[in-house]
């Protein structure tokens, strides 16, 4: 679907890079290379909105590339919080950037690359997310680390294929989609950076770790990336066309009512291509709002299994080895539920959602569930019966299939400062991500660790940078992180001291093996 230009004429200097669509001129500050906002596919404006990614538009002359392109569309103070309002955004998103070592010798020309997925649950988040993100890795001068932005919400996750017609074809999985476009435009440009496209990690987390997952299992998606590292993936995110389809017609009633009385809107497909993004954003969240109070357990924006470009659910291609088998580091953190409060609230962690969960699971297992759960659902062995639900039984799930097949490592992130604990949050839910990009002088990490802890969080994230770029260079991790199997189960608790445990948490597990047999 790119377009790759043979014979480049040389560029005018080590900024200037010859890729699909031009040439394009990044900038040096601080020991880092950087091209930012670099198409990667066409804007999917106007008759491209809902479409699959098409082939770069050429530009003339050389195009800076010294800015992130736009964010896409999202809100800003809605269940989860976006970029700000004062960061650029729109559909035409579909940008990529890449980070080397200011200096390459011609030697390590041919560099592995680190390719991440930002989170926000599929509705917010960004290629610029974290401050300094990727320099911690490339400022080794051993990797090109590469970050992208695709479609979000409505745009990106929601199938509105039944409502396709001739005249105005729309297409699903569009953020997906987006995902391997991405991965198509390293395959074809990398080389011109100093990297390696056969060498290729991707790393996910959140929503990211879920991508990671499901490229994992997506036919298109073969053979352009070695091996993968998902960090509190939400794996049994994907659904089926018939849950995806109700979602569809509710969203378009939402929609509906932002324009009544709108002769010239009649049909969904007039209206969903026509609507302006900010009322698809809204509509949106009005639906993210309902769908886990009318459907515990699930979150809208999510990968949509089609028989075709997905064919089957990802824990299903994992559970009979028919994911691509690439070597995999898989884990979550401690306490993964205790975060989501408030705006927040998608996970099946209230009363009411967690016994819809307990119909649905076998009688006989009720009471083995809340024996690894005790006192609930009062509010912390509900926080973490909603994190474990969501991230960290299907992640094991994963790792435990995957083992049988490929190379697998296991861990679970347990630091957190002393303030997060003093709060019930304990390490949360992405608590992990400021200290593994060394992105320490903000205000969330300056409050965080008000009470101490800074220096165990960040040693922390130094060892994990170092196990990450180890494997992003050769595949392995070091000899103290032994490969998890369905046997031994031997987990990396990192912690201020790090450990390995043998099956941690194994009566949870148990539980829910019982639990949800069908998962």
């Amino acid at each position: 679907m790119l377009v790759r230009v043979d014979a480049p004429s040389p560029p005018r200097s080590r900024l200037d890079v010859r890729v699909s669509g031009g040439v394009v001129r990044g900038t040096r500050a601080g020991g880092v290379l950087a091209w930012r906002g670099i198409p990667y596919a066409a804007p999917p404006v106007g008759e491209r909105r809902f479409r699959a990614p098409q082939p770069v538009v050429p530009w003339p002359g050389i195009r800076d590339a010294s800015r992130f392109g736009n964010v896409a569309p999202r809100a800003y103070k809605g269940q989860f919080r976006g970029a700000s309002p004062k960061v650029p955004s729109g559909e035409d998103c579909l940008t990529i950037n890449v980070l080397t070592g200011a200096v390459i010798p011609r030697k390590r020309l041919g560099m592995p690359v680190m390719v991440f997925i930002h989170g926000g649950g599929y509705t917010v988040g960004s290629s610029q997310d974290f401050t300094g993100q990727g320099e911690g890795f490339v400022r080794t001068g051993r990797v090109v680390y590469v970050s992208f932005n695709y479609r979000l919400g409505a745009l990106g996750y929601l199938d509105f294929t039944r409502y396709s017609t001739p005249e105005r074809p729309i297409e699903s999985k569009l953020g997906l989609r987006d995902q391997v476009a991405a991965l198509e435009w390293v395959r074809a440009n990398i080389r011109g950076f100093g990297g390696d496209p056969n060498n290729v990690t991707l790393i996910g987390e959140s929503a990211g770790g879920n991508a990671v997952i499901t490229l994992m299992t997506t036919p298109a998606a073969q053979g352009l990336f070695a091996r993968g590292i998902a960090q509190s993936a939400p794996s049994n995110a994907a659904y089926s066309r018939e849950v995806t389809a109700a979602w569809a017609a509710e969203f378009v009633e939402e929609l509906r009512a932002l324009h009544p009385g709108d002769d010239s809107l009649a049909s969904p497909a007039d209206l969903l291509t026509t609507a302006d993004a900010v009322d698809l954003v809204r509509a949106g969240l009005v639906l993210q709002m309902r769908t886990p109070v009318t459907t515990p357990g699930t979150f809208c924006m999510a990968p949509v299994v089609d028989g075709d470009f997905l064919p089957e659910r990802p824990l299903d291609a994992f559970r009979h080895g028919r994911a691509h088998r690439v070597p995999l580091i898989i884990g979550t953190n401690d306490r993964e539920g205790s975060v989501f409060r408030g705006r927040l609230d998608i996970l099946t962690k209230s009363p009411g959602r967690i016994q819809a969960i307990f119909e649905q699971a076998p009688a006989s297992s009720h009471d083995a569930m809340r024996n690894a759960y005790p006192g609930l659902p009062l509010k912390r062995p509900a926080s973490d019966f909603g994190g474990d639900y969501a991230f960290w039984y299907p992640s094991m799930l994963v790792g435990e299939h995957h083992s049988r097949v490929a190379r697998v490592h296991v861990y679970r992130f347990d630091v957190a400062p002393r303030l997060m604990r003093v709060l019930g949050l304990d390490a949360t839910h992405g608590i992990e991500m400021f200290a593994l990009f060394d992105s320490l002088n903000g205000r969330y990490v300056r409050t965080m660790t008000a009470l101490g802890g800074l220096a165990p969080y960040t040693s922390a994230g130094e060892r994990m940078r170092r196990h990450w770029l180890q494997f992003a260079c050769t595949g392995r991790v070091n000899d103290a992180w032994p490969a998890y199997s369905e046997i031994e189960r031997l987990t990396l608790i990192i912690d201020t001291v790090d450990r390995v445990e043998s099956d941690p948490r194994g009566e949870r597990r148990a539980g829910w093996r019982e639990f949800m047999p069908e998962i």
